[in-house]
């Protein structure tokens, strides 16, 4: 009996043991158990918490709305075509169109500087070539251009841009043709201004294989500023 009391006893104890260990072993498991967080979290965000999630979308949707005006990039190119596109092409009628004798002692050929000057009352667009021609007794000569024709010149109001004339020298002693006019039509224009002759009196006589009456591009003889 004795032994019996004692296995008895025995088994109590380790029944009550096992026991203690499964409690110990279910608590550890729920602690552990990832669906429990997720679940807290869930609800937390249901509820209306402040997550670092709510603040980025938040936070995205004001850098698209700064991004996307567009304003940034559409300046520049609204203040280029400005430059350019609102400037009129320089007319007849804008222009105060003169002429000086600019021979130097010592050139082969006679030469006029034909200056054009802005008085329109706003900038204008010019360039390429004048249409130049010289009255005679004789009829009438029209320049020939020489040279290459620049980029469009902005001519300010009130400035001054020239072109040359160039034409041959009259060394024969006869009388040769005598000038009486210069006719000056500015680019990309049909009206004309007639001006005084200011260069030598006439032109040599010649059967066509002398140098004839040449006229360079605008801005070719300088520009008063």
């Amino acid at each position: 009996m004795r032994a019996r009391r004692i296995t008895f006893a025995a088994l109590v104890v380790a029944a009550g043991l096992s026991l203690t260990a499964c409690q110990n072993g279910d608590d550890g498991a729920a602690a552990s158990d990832p669906s429990s967080a997720s679940s807290a979290s869930a609800a937390s965000s249901a509820g209306g918490g402040s997550g670092s999630g709510g603040s980025d979308q938040d936070s995205g949707k004001e850098s698209a709305g700064t991004g996307s005006d567009g304003k940034g990039t559409a300046a520049p190119a609204d203040s280029g075509s400005d430059s350019s596109g609102k400037t009129a092409k320089c007319t007849t009628d804008g222009l105060e169109i003169t002429a000086q004798d600019g021979f130097i002692d010592g050139d082969p050929d006679g030469s006029v500087v034909v200056a054009l000057t802005n008085g329109s009352g706003a900038d204008c667009v010019i360039s390429g070539f004048a249409g130049v021609d010289l009255k005679t007794d004789s009829g009438d000569i029209s320049a020939t251009r020489k040279g290459e024709p620049g980029d469009p010149y902005i001519l300010k109001n009130g400035k001054e841009i020239d072109f040359y004339v160039s034409y041959p020298l009259n060394e024969s002693g006869g009388s040769g043709v005598r000038i009486t006019g210069l006719v000056v039509t500015p680019p990309n224009e049909t009206k004309s201004v007639t001006l005084a002759w200011p260069g030598n009196s006439s032109l040599p006589v010649t059967d066509g294989s002398g140098s004839s009456v040449l006229v360079g591009p605008i801005g070719s003889a300088g520009q008063g500023g």
